[in-house]
């Protein structure tokens, strides 16, 4: 598979995590955007099992927070922060062309299977 458009631009507020599931795939992200980058990040906290699109955003750090027991995770390479998780989350490579954003779900940057 290529890379699967999967919102616009448009969509994202930055700084706030909107969960997509991808098209094709029973994979789910959530996408963030800092500035000019999009980040997708799987939309399922490690140690919780609750969607971290539901949780804040902490754009400076370029990190996500699970809101059901505030686990961290980074949002380029999907390492858990702090307690209570312990193991990274997959993370995608994104691609803006024009207003489009697309995501790899073939290549997980940190190579971790969903």
């Amino acid at each position: 598979m290529t890379a699967v458009e999967v919102a616009t631009l448009d969509e994202l507020v930055e700084g706030e995590a909107l969960g997509i599931e991808i098209p094709g795939s029973e994979i789910e992200v959530a996408l963030v955007r800092i500035g000019e980058e999009v980040f997708a990040i799987t939309d399922e906290c490690s140690h919780g099992k609750v969607r971290l699109s539901e949780g804040d955003v902490e754009v400076e750090q370029c990190r996500i927070e699970c809101h059901l027991h505030g686990s961290r995770f980074d949002l380029r390479t999907g390492q858990a922060l702090n307690l209570p998780a312990t193991e990274p989350v997959p993370v995608y490579p994104t691609v803006i062309d024009g207003e489009r954003i697309l995501v790899d779900i073939d290549n997980p940057i940190n190579n971790q299977e969903n």
